[in-house]
């Protein structure tokens, strides 16, 4: 799995709670997550996410277990989250639902290209191209699919 897009520079210990704030959370809506993602931290990241690869420092998704932080990261455009460290129950939602992570410390400049290849084991800003913690073959499969559903509907 490949992808490119532009950076969008994040700290560390970003929780769920500042990606999907829980007064969105009353509506089935994905469209109104994806509008109001990161609005806590500023209301005005929602609309620089689109194509854009997030790079964060540690502990990415921490804080509750909602999956809707991951669906409204995807629904808002964003290609991939990199970050050296992810909480464990964001990164299995993040992969359900077809939203590739990238293991990987990373320094990071807004704007920057970030291209990365999950098979492969890459991922490169800033001309740097540095391993990624790989991930199994199954999760891969999941990702090329499209999310954990897709996945199993083609198991049929």
């Amino acid at each position: 799995m490949r992808g490119k897009g532009k950076a969008v520079c994040l700290g560390a210990d970003i929780d769920t709670d500042l990606v999907i704030a829980g007064r969105y959370l009353r509506t089935k809506d994905r469209g109104v997550w994806a509008a109001h993602v990161f609005e806590d931290l500023d209301p005005a990241l929602a609309r620089r996410l689109a194509g854009a690869v997030i790079v964060a420092g540690k502990n990415f998704g921490c804080g509750s277990s909602r999956e809707q932080a991951a669906i409204a990261l995807k629904e808002a455009g964003v290609i991939a989250v990199a970050a050296p460290v992810f909480a464990r129950i964001f990164f299995r939602n993040a992969v359900n639902i077809g939203l590739p992570l990238i293991e990987a410390d990373l320094s990071c400049m807004d704007g920057e290209p970030v291209a990365f290849d999950l098979e492969a084991g890459w991922v490169e800003t800033g001309g740097r191209r540095k391993p990624v913690r790989p991930l199994s073959p199954r999760m891969l499969a999941i990702l090329r699919a499209g999310g954990l559903v897709e996945y199993w509907r083609e198991q049929r």
